[in-house]
């Protein structure tokens, strides 16, 4: 399967599969799975910059945040970061 001067390679979805293994789909960028990978991408990266925006806001204020808001900060940071890195390497591989 190719393109005019490209083979088509799987595209790296964003969100895994059973036991955390990655999905993919081959495709030439359009259809359904494509359209939903692409809006789903935008929704963790928004997601992403909201939350960095409120980890910000927190560790900025004059009382401390507790023990308990940092772990979920961190907890989410955490899964935030997974997502940008799975959408920069999806992204990454498709570049020519």
């Amino acid at each position: 399967m190719t393109t005019e001067d490209h083979p088509i390679e799987p595209r790296l979805l964003p969100w895994a599969g059973q036991d955390g293994k990655p999905c993919y789909v081959i495709s030439d960028g359009t259809g359904p799975v494509s359209d939903l990978a692409d809006g789903l991408e935008e929704v963790q990266l928004s997601m992403a910059i909201q939350l960095l925006d409120h980890s910000r806001a927190a560790l900025n204020r004059a009382q401390p945040p507790e023990r308990a808001e940092l772990l979920f900060i961190t907890n989410r940071l955490t899964e935030s970061l997974s997502d940008a890195v799975r959408v920069a390497d999806s992204r990454g591989r498709r570049l020519p």
